[in-house]
């Protein structure tokens, strides 16, 4: 299958997450785990999981995608089961940090979900974002059919060609084979934690600018577009 490259290549907002990393997403308490929800995609919808660095972020910015119906934070592709956030943080379990991204494939594509996940972290850092650092903040995408596979190493190989970043990227294309929804205090922790230091100088930031370049994506504008129609 041909594949375009519908504007990904015009990366104006590239590793905004070497951008203000004054601190680290780990530090948190403990609390009661989730139970795993390994099977989400129905006949109208999709799943995408995507690694970013620290979770916060990466569901903070899925979430406000017009099409995307759920994000939950969690952890995929280790060699141990139901981990908990102090295992994974210890770099030892081969989980990432990343958000399992429950989609309307008829409103957003997976194309559009690449080209975000693409321009809203560095992936030329190696098990790096910032100042979280280790193989559970690795950059990855794990890929849930031979599809996904293939569009997410076609962008790959796209962008290394096309000199959009002035370092190979060493984003892991990986097949999908767990998820552990992380502690129920990760869940939407942004919306619930505004004034913690990390969500202040880290996500804020990263979700003000990913909000002007993607604006006509947001579910927002999709809403404001609706009460406009309805001559509201």
């Amino acid at each position: 299958m041909r594949l375009n490259v519908p504007g990904i290549l015009n990366l104006s907002f590239i590793a905004m997450a070497g951008l203000f990393t004054f601190t680290s997403c780990a530090e948190s308490n403990t609390h009661t785990k989730n139970m795993a929800e390994n099977n989400v995609t129905t006949k109208t919808t999709d799943t995408a999981s995507f690694g970013t660095g620290c979770f916060w972020c990466t569901e903070a910015i899925f979430e406000r995608l017009n099409g995307v119906i759920k994000v939950v934070s969690g952890y995929s592709g280790g060699n141990i089961p139901d981990p908990t956030y102090e295992e994974v943080s210890t770099g030892t379990t081969g989980h990432a940090e990343c958000c399992q991204v429950v989609y309307d494939p008829s409103v957003i594509s997976y194309d559009e979900l690449l080209e975000v996940f693409w321009k809203t972290h560095d992936p030329t850092t190696l098990n790096r974002q910032g100042n979280d650092v280790g193989t559970q903040y690795r950059s990855v995408i794990f890929y849930h059919s031979p599809e996904q596979k293939e569009k997410a190493e076609h962008y790959k190989i796209a962008l290394n060609d096309s000199g959009a970043f002035n370092k190979p990227i060493v984003t892991a294309i990986e097949p999908y084979k767990n998820f552990y929804p992380a502690e129920a205090y990760h869940q939407e922790y942004f919306e619930y934690n505004p004034g913690q230091m990390y969500c202040r100088l880290v996500i804020a930031p990263k979700v003000e600018k990913f909000e002007k370049v993607f604006k006509n994506k947001l579910k927002s504008a999709a809403k404001n577009s609706e009460m406009a129609n309805n001559g509201e």
